[in-house]
């Protein structure tokens, strides 16, 4: 075994509201949960602390964005301080929707990823190709200079997980096969013995997002280097319990 522990985000992304939000932490709370797995649900900003509330202390919750600074004239941003006010504890940063739908630069995605660990939350921090990026044959390339803005902003590993999300296979149905995401996660981890350290390439968790479902873990959490999943669609859903559970 890596030692590694098996590590479950659900990305609630812009969906739910009160009710479901309390259904889903219900099916949650009275589901049986593999307990050698952490898991963590990233819910929308304006309900932060009602899924914390909800959700029983053995899920964490995360933020899905936040902002490089504590506070100020940010209108519409949110801060760690405040993600942590709500009892917290976790932080998912540089996701390929705030990367290409809102424009965030590899160079704010470390800014914040400096910030949020130096605020003392954990961070999932989220880097992967396009389309045209792996086609063009460019996927390392592309991948490692996202993961140099972030490292550069690491000082402790141990609150960061970091998650590989083939842009192409995110809400699209399609899902990188295990070989593709054992290849990319090995080639990362070679990275991170290269350019950070050997204790940290082989005790950090990399785990791949990209259209996993309840059909799909098993084979992709069989994989030496998947150490879990960021999970989209499927998180909203009973199934994402098969998944947390797919190591089980």
């Amino acid at each position: 075994m890596t030692g590694r522990k098996f590590f479950v985000g659900g990305n609630w992304k812009m969906n739910g509201d009160k009710k479901s939000i309390e259904e889903l932490a219900n099916t949650l709370n009275n589901a049986k949960l593999n307990p050698d797995t952490e898991v963590v649900c990233g819910a929308p900003p304006i309900y932060l602390d009602f899924a914390r509330s909800k959700l029983k202390p053995n899920i964490d919750v995360a933020a899905q964005n936040c902002y490089k600074v504590a506070k100020g004239a940010f209108t519409g941003e949110i801060s760690p301080a405040m993600i942590k006010d709500c009892g917290v504890k976790w932080v998912i940063l540089g996701h390929s929707e705030r990367r290409h739908v809102f424009g965030e630069s590899d160079e704010l995605i470390g800014q914040k990823v400096a910030h949020a660990l130096e605020s003392g939350l954990s961070v999932i921090a989220c880097i992967g190709e396009k389309l045209d990026e792996r086609e063009a044959g460019i996927t390392e390339k592309v991948v490692f200079a996202q993961t140099k803005f972030i490292a550069d902003n690491v000082k402790d590993w141990s609150k960061v997980v970091l998650a590989y999300e083939p842009v192409w296979a995110i809400g699209t149905g399609k899902t990188a096969s295990p070989q593709q995401a054992q290849e990319v996660h090995d080639k990362l981890r070679q990275w991170m013995k290269a350019n950070v350290s050997e204790a940290v390439a082989s005790s950090v968790r990399i785990i791949y997002g990209g259209s996993v479902t309840g059909g799909t873990c098993k084979e992709l959490a069989s994989q030496k280097d998947v150490d879990g999943f960021l999970v989209g669609g499927a998180s909203l859903k009973p199934e994402f319990i098969e998944i947390i559970n797919a190591k089980a």
